[in-house]
């Protein structure tokens, strides 16, 4: 259930029913994505995964709402490409301690975060926001952070490589969610970009461009499947799932 679709008397009914809801946040990114790939595509990515995050704990019986998603954050290493949108570190961590702050009066039983974007400097800035929640105790938050153990060892070979921006993993995601953006002719030309976008991080490379990205991908994404999409999305789900009922019932 979308808290978007509701009117403000269902969504008090859903915050104040007796075992309360789990509000699930969708967080991307507007940025460049291969010359195949829309700008939003971390917020379908993100989408997908609280979409099925929360049919599954409905499934457990657990009640959640999906937020609106986060469509801007700190994207600076594709800084260079016409409508990428980045924001400050600290813009992106106070927008998240003020959603908590809101959820809480609201009566939300915990926030899950649902991240699709994966700049270091947006983990970091998630990270912070999160810690500053639990320390000033506004509600439960849970970030279920896919680039580390153990969620990242559950996702496809060529996302642990780290050559996996608008690859094969990201755009076999969207070829399932929303088919309709992506430039088939374009993807099916691309050649393969091995070069691992995380190990040129390490590096202290600052650019798509300088990681080896001169078209803001990597990886292999003419070989990406919307079946894979699909596969994809049911494991994000479930780490986002496990996450949540690990802490509601630690």
């Amino acid at each position: 259930m979308k808290l978007a679709d509701l009117t403000w008397p269902e969504a008090r009914d859903v915050w104040k029913e007796p075992s309360g809801a789990v509000a699930v946040l969708p967080v991307g990114a507007t940025e460049a994505h291969g010359p195949h790939l829309p700008l939003n595509t971390d917020v379908v990515i993100a989408e997908a995964m609280a979409r099925e995050g929360a049919r599954r704990l409905e499934a457990r019986g657990v009640r959640a709402l999906v937020l609106p998603p986060v469509a801007y954050s700190v994207a600076e290493y594709a800084a260079g490409f016409p409508g990428t949108l980045s924001i400050s570190p600290e813009t992106a961590s106070a927008l998240l301690v003020d959603l908590a702050r809101a959820l809480r009066r609201q009566g939300a039983l915990c926030l899950a975060v649902a991240n699709a974007h994966l700049e270091p400097a947006h983990i970091t800035s998630l990270s912070a926001g999160v810690d500053r929640i639990r320390r000033e105790k506004f509600l439960p938050v849970v970030f279920p952070d896919v680039t580390r153990k153990p969620w990242a060892l559950r996702l496809s070979e060529e996302f642990r490589s780290g050559a996996c921006h608008a690859g094969r993993y990201e755009s076999s995601i969207v070829m399932a969610e929303r088919p309709d953006l992506v430039k088939e002719a374009v993807r099916k030309g691309l050649a393969p970009n091995p070069a691992s976008l995380s190990t040129a991080i390490r590096e202290g490379k600052r650019t798509f461009a300088e990681a080896g990205g001169p078209e803001a991908y990597f990886g292999w994404p003419a070989d990406a499947t919307a079946e894979e999409g699909r596969k994809t999305v049911e494991t994000l789900g479930q780490i986002l799932e496990e996450a949540v009922a690990a802490a509601l019932n630690p």
